[in-house]
């Protein structure tokens, strides 16, 4: 895959005064700084009758009313062979009803657009929704900064799940510092210090802060209130500066002339961080519930700062599990009693301080500008989307077509003339290591599947070679697999794990029901048989669940082997019979502690049920994975695997590291199964946030794949990704994206699921 050349970003810039130019600004240099350093364009809106100074990368100004100049940038994009254009909208930076003069630039770029959508109204007027339907048809993907973004854009505007990505507003990398060391530099010494920062305008309940000082004072009698901030510019050419003297009117009446402070100027970034970085207690009374994305509530949260907010959208997101408080809105009372709580209560402002400050390091402009560059590579490898697509509330393009395309090139890579190789260093096999039947099963169960979602799936010849390392694998004088081979092909041991010798009888059941040549079904149904004998007396869950799982796809395809469907009688009621001893309301689980592939064990009792009819193995499966995913589930909303580090440990909640691909493609499956066992629209979002774990949705923000080569790294450690593609790895991602891709032709028509709702449109 080419890296990201050229990018075009269509928004306001500096020294336009507006949150939008300051995003745009930030995010351009985010991207110039990332690894990939693309040369960037910017396509600035002014505002009518003004002029700015703008910086070099601004190529193209365009006047918000003049549509000449939305159709000379559209034509300065194409001509510039430009990768993808990022549109940053917001409603009142484009000229027209409800800015759709924007839509004379959309509707004739050649590129894929990349939409960044600042404001998603609840209750849009007819032409605001009109116009946003517009953009979001003429937009590849969009972007929102809050899950509540998404949720609207689903639920009210009837955008397809995969379109829609979540990158939280970008944060400047800043110490964690001591307000005291810059108070003296700004002239506070020694005053616990409150802050509210942004371009004044009457939507900010500035007013209720003002009113809540008095009953502050009383309790913290040195108290100061700053408001940081030039008049929004709009308001100034509607109404001067009316709405700042009527604030300061109001702190005037009320006594407060020495503990309110109006500070008119539009800042420098920093200047600004200086400001956060001196206060106390940072305060964000904004009026709207509908409040989307708030720049500065996101860089005050970001410097480690004690928030108190009344509860918009963004706020209720960013605030949650007590990093920050929430008041009711235009509530003086409550909001001067939380500000006067955190400045007399420093143990507890300091620590809300650390865990915000903790929390908030996904959230930097770096990680940012990589989440950017992710979406921007999707972009790109999706079929180009045209503004005379079909509008918002039906889908642009197939669910299958919008997720990754299919690659085995790493995959073909990993292979010789023997099998499939264990471990890669960087991206070249490393042939010291060998192979092992366990990655030759996973191999195997890949060619398989893939057989009826990808256009082009495993060749024949390295399917053919993945069945022949498997039957070399089994040794019939202990009825048992072999493992691990060395390169020189000698076998290393007579018999191989339970584990391996379940995994491997797995990839022998789905070959042995749908592999695509008819004799390969033959062998493949007359080992399994054969190995099934060694099962009845494994100790090991997991080999019990690799089992099961293969003796659901044996069982459909050889209803006659009342043997083998005894046996699943067996290892069902096994794993039913260890849930029953372990579990308890709040370890809802099969042992004592979590290791690898947990999820298979939920999903072979799911998979067992359907099978054999039995309701009770589906519930116990599917109230296993439920609480299973809920600790992969982070308070940010992304996949957070069980890290290997957990492994061992009895009861305890999993550890963050090391997060390893093959959890990831267990819990796709597993939630894909539980949907066809019980449909429920949470388990395909389950299926879908762990997908994106591969593709930067996870702790780092960091991708794991490849998309040219279909290569994946080996996983997550705290500070960054293992850059190794070993076997395990590279299965575990084109099998999750296989399944998922499956996923989606299955739901056809089932307007219930978010799958569903992306194929219809």
């Amino acid at each position: 895959m080419n890296p990201l050349n050229r990018l075009a970003i269509i928004g306001n810039s500096l020294p336009r005064r507006c949150g939008i130019a300051t995003f745009t600004s930030d995010l351009q240099q985010a991207l110039a700084k990332s690894r990939v350093a693309p040369e960037i364009a910017v396509v600035a809106m002014n505002d009518p009758g003004r002029s700015y100074a703008y910086p070099r990368n601004v190529r193209v100004r365009v006047d918000q009313e003049t549509t000449a100049d939305y159709e000379r940038a559209a034509e300065f994009i194409n001509a510039g062979h430009f990768d993808v254009a990022c549109l940053q909208h917001e409603f009142g930076i484009f000229g027209g009803d409800a800015g759709g003069r924007v839509m004379s630039l959309l509707s004739q770029l050649t590129v894929p657009i990349v939409t960044t959508l600042h404001t998603v109204l609840l209750e849009p007027t007819r032409s605001q929704r009109e116009i946003l339907g517009q953009v979001i048809s003429a937009s590849t993907s969009v972007v929102v900064m809050a899950e509540k973004g998404r949720e609207l854009l689903q639920s009210e505007y009837g955008v397809p799940y995969a379109k829609i990505e979540v990158i939280p507003h970008g944060i400047p990398e800043y110490p964690f510092l001591e307000p005291k060391l810059t108070k003296a530099k700004l002239g506070f010494e020694g005053k616990p210090v409150v802050l509210t920062f942004g371009l004044l305008s009457p939507n900010k309940g500035i007013e209720f802060m003002i009113d809540a000082m008095p009953g502050i004072l009383r309790r913290e009698p040195d108290a100061v209130y700053i408001v940081l901030g030039a008049t929004h510019p709009n308001l100034i050419r509607e109404e001067g500066e009316a709405y700042r003297e009527q604030l300061i009117a109001r702190a005037r009446d009320l006594g407060l002339d020495n503990h309110v402070t109006f500070l008119n100027r539009f800042v420098d970034q920093a200047t600004l961080l200086e400001f956060i970085s001196m206060c106390d207690v940072y305060v964000t009374p904004y009026l709207s519930e509908s409040q989307m994305t708030s720049g500065t509530l996101a860089y005050s949260f970001g410097l480690g700062k004690a928030v108190v907010s009344t509860p918009y959208w963004h706020a209720r997101e960013l605030l949650r599990d007590g990093l920050g408080v929430l008041v009711p809105f235009a509530d003086p009372a409550a909001l001067g009693a939380q500000v006067a709580d955190l400045l007399t209560d420093h143990v507890r402002r300091n620590a809300m301080r650390a865990r915000a400050y903790a929390s908030s390091r996904s959230m930097t402009w770096e990680r940012t500008a990589e989440r950017y560059l992710v979406a921007f590579d999707k972009a790109r490898h999706a079929p180009l989307v045209y503004a005379n697509a079909p509008p918002a509330g039906r889908s642009a393009i197939p669910e299958r077509h919008a997720l990754p395309p299919m690659q085995f090139r790493h995959f073909s890579d990993m292979c010789d003339d023997t099998g499939f190789f264990q471990h890669a260093r960087l991206s070249v096999p490393d042939r010291s290591h060998g192979y092992c039947v366990d990655d030759n099963a996973r191999a195997l169960l890949l060619a398989c599947t893939v057989g009826t979602t990808a256009d082009e799936g495993v060749p024949e010849a390295l399917t053919e070679r993945l069945a022949a390392f498997i039957q070399h694998a089994w040794n019939p004088d202990t009825l048992r697999f072999r493992n691990f081979m060395s390169f020189d092909r000698r076998w290393l041991e007579e018999s191989g794990s339970e584990d391996s010798h379940g995994r491997t009888l797995w990839a022998l059941g789905v070959c042995s029901r749908v592999d695509s040549s008819h004799a390969r079904r033959l062998w493949a149904g007359s080992l399994f048989a054969e190995a099934l004998t060694a099962v009845e007396r494994f100790r090991s869950p997991r080999a019990w669940a690799f089992t099961l799982l293969g003796l659901s796809d044996y069982c459909a395809g050889t209803p006659g082997n009342l043997a083998a469907r005894d046996l699943q009688y067996v290892l069902a009621e096994r794993l039913m019979a260890i849930l029953s001893m372990v579990e308890t309301p709040d370890w809802i689980w099969f042992e004592e502690g979590l290791s690898y592939d947990n999820a298979r064990l939920s999903q072979s009792l799911i998979e067992a049920g359907r099978s054999t009819g039995k309701a009770a193995y589906v519930a116990a499966g599917l109230r296993s994975l439920r609480w299973l995913m809920s600790l992969q589930t982070s308070a940010s909303g992304v996949f957070r695997p069980v890290g290997s580090k957990t492994f061992g440990e009895q009861r305890k909640p999993p550890q963050a590291f090391d997060q390893q691909p093959l959890e990831a493609a267990a819990a796709i499956s597993a939630c894909l199964a539980a949907n066809r066992a019980q449909p429920d629209a949470s388990w395909e979002e389950d299926a879908r946030r762990a997908l994106a774990w591969f593709l930067g949705e996870n702790d780092l923000s960091a991708c794991l794949v490849d998309l040219e080569t279909g290569g994946c790294r080996d996983g997550l450690h705290p500070d960054r990704p293992n850059e190794n593609r070993g076997g395990e790895s590279v299965v575990s991602y084109l099998l999750g994206l296989a399944e998922m891709r499956r996923a989606a032709v299955e739901t056809g028509f089932n307007r219930t699921s978010i799958m569903g709702r992306v194929l219809n449109g």
